[in-house]
C-alpha cells in the first residue's frame, strides 16, 4: 500500500519547508557561536567570560549537532517520498500508522518496531 500522489506531495512540501526552516536556525546558530568570532583568538578576556564562551560553545555546538541530524531525517524522508517507499517500516515493511507519521514526518520504523530497536 502507499500513500495517494496528492498526500506525497503536501508531506513533500512540508518537509521542504521544514528543511528550510532547519538550515536557516543552523545558519543562526553558527553566527551565535562565540567561537565563530576570529578576534576570539586574539582577545585576552577574563576567565570568567572564557567560562561563559565555552559553556556558550557547547550549547551552540549540541543545538547544530541536534539540528545536523534533523536534517538528515528530512533528506531521508523526501528520498523515500521521491523512491514510493515513504511510510514503510525499515524493519518489518508494515505502513506506519498516519498519526504517527503526522507527530514525526521522519519516522523510519512503526511503534512496535521503534519499541523493540530502544531495548
Amino acid at each position: 500500500m502507499k500513500f495517494p500522489i496528492t498526500i506525497l506531495e503536501k508531506i513533500s512540501s512540508y518537509l521542504l519547508t521544514e528543511k528550510t526552516r532547519v538550515g536557516k536556525r543552523l545558519s543562526s546558530i553558527k553566527a551565535q557561536d562565540p567561537f565563530s568570532d576570529p578576534d576570539r583568538l586574539i582577545d585576552n578576556a577574563a576567565s570568567d567570560t572564557e567560562a561563559k564562551e565555552e559553556a556558550s560553545h557547547e550549547r551552540m555546538e549540541a543545538l547544530e549537532k541536534e539540528l545536523r541530524r534533523h536534517m538528515m531525517e528530512i533528506e531521508e524522508a523526501l528520498k523515500r517520498v521521491k523512491k514510493g517507499t515513504y511510510g514503510k517500516c525499515l524493519s518489518c515493511g508494515k505502513m506506519i500508522d498516519t498519526d504517527r507519521l503526522a507527530i514525526k514526518p521522519t519516522a523510519l520504523y512503526c511503534v512496535s518496531c521503534e519499541k523493540k530497536r530502544e531495548k
